[in-house]
């Protein structure tokens, strides 16, 4: 089968994007109307305040999505439906879920982490507040659903419920796989073993690509043997993005920094356990290893000390090690994938970006 090459993938991407984000301003209007206050809450009983709405859902909200972002997630939903035969038109709509949900992630990530930066431009608790950026992260893990509220009447109700558990399984996962990695990066995460940490990366970012290809098969009328066994492939995408993410966070400088909207050594300052991480105070003398966790529980701020951690792990290779594991990880969970879907271009074009999410760092 002839491959599908990177830059087919890229162009595909860019071109979902703006239909993406205008699917989104369906359900979340970059100026909000009486029209939309009704059709999302329900007529008021009294009055709907649009400035309020205004100012504190869709400006806040819409100036993070504005900044850009993948939209991966989307594409995956779309590329399974495709690939499984399903209906694109029919479901299109629920793009809006994973996209969303992983938004208000974010969000709500940058808050926790006292973050400053995300994708070039302030953290949006520094631009409008942590209450505002707090309520509209959790807005977005809501407002989600609204799609499958306004289309019920096209799937049977067994569809719809099946549809729902999803939903609610994957929430309950994120908020596990979120607990364990603040706890490990408050410093309670010396003795972690490596297939805790992927664990937790399969609840905090494998389960948003597993909602999305579960979706996919559900709303499609799939079984439930497809759906958890495309799910699994969509998580280990999930598990791999993290990992190069982590990857990034300590290769990227200059240009390609700016390119990824990373910053440099981010993941040093909030101490945070990453597969990089664990390897290397795994291979680590002891004087290093003692070295790297005290640097890590410092949280600090200091570059030279950001440096020093991050030698301390290209020291022991880490970096090749993790880029290895994610690459595997995503080899393996495609194999299983690969006999469940027919071949056919979409097949094709699936696989094309799966090879691209994973190999975004060459």
């Amino acid at each position: 089968m002839i491959e599908i090459k990177k830059e087919e993938i890229i162009n595909y991407l860019e071109g979902l994007k703006p239909e993406i984000d205008k699917i989104i301003e369906k359900y979340l209007p970059k100026k909000i109307t009486k029209k939309w206050l009704n059709f999302t809450f329900g007529k008021s009983g009294y009055a709907f305040n649009l400035e309020a709405a205004q100012e504190s859902l869709a400006k806040p909200i819409w100036e993070f999505l504005s900044r850009g972002g993948k939209r991966w997630r989307p594409a995956l939903f779309l590329l399974i439906t495709e690939a499984i035969g399903g209906d694109v038109k029919k479901v299109k709509d629920f793009v809006v879920i994973p996209e969303l949900i992983h938004n208000g992630t974010i969000i709500i990530d940058d808050i926790m982490d006292q973050g400053e930066t995300r994708r070039g431009k302030p953290c949006l608790h520094k631009i409008f507040g942590v209450d505002v950026a707090l309520n509209a992260g959790n807005f977005l893990y809501f407002l989600s659903l609204l799609a499958l509220i306004k289309t019920k009447k096209k799937f049977e109700p067994e569809i719809l419920i099946r549809a729902y558990e999803t939903y609610i399984q994957e929430m309950l996962n994120l908020s596990l796989g979120q607990g364990t990695d603040i706890y490990w990066h408050k410093g309670f995460g010396e003795k972690i073993d490596e297939k805790e940490y992927l664990q937790m990366c399969v609840f905090k970012t494998g389960c948003l690509s597993r909602l999305a290809a579960k979706l996919a098969v559900i709303l499609s009328g799939g079984n439930d043997e497809l759906a958890e066994k495309l799910g699994s492939m969509a998580e280990a995408i999930g598990v791999a993005f993290q990992i190069q993410d982590d990857i990034l966070d300590l290769s990227l400088i200059g240009k390609e920094r700016k390119k990824f909207g990373k910053s440099y050594g981010n993941d040093i300052k909030e101490g945070k356990r990453t597969l990089l991480v664990i390897h290397a105070l795994k291979m680590a003398g002891q004087k290093d290893k003692k070295r790297l966790i005290e640097i890590l529980n410092n949280h600090t701020d200091d570059a030279a000390e950001i440096k020093e951690a991050i030698g301390l792990i290209k020291k022991y290779d880490s970096i090749e090690y993790a880029g290895r594991i994610s690459k595997k990880i995503v080899s393996d969970a495609w194999q299983d994938a690969d006999k469940l879907l027919p071949e056919s271009k979409a097949k094709k074009r699936l696989r094309g970006f799966v090879n691209y999410l994973i190999e975004r760092i060459v």
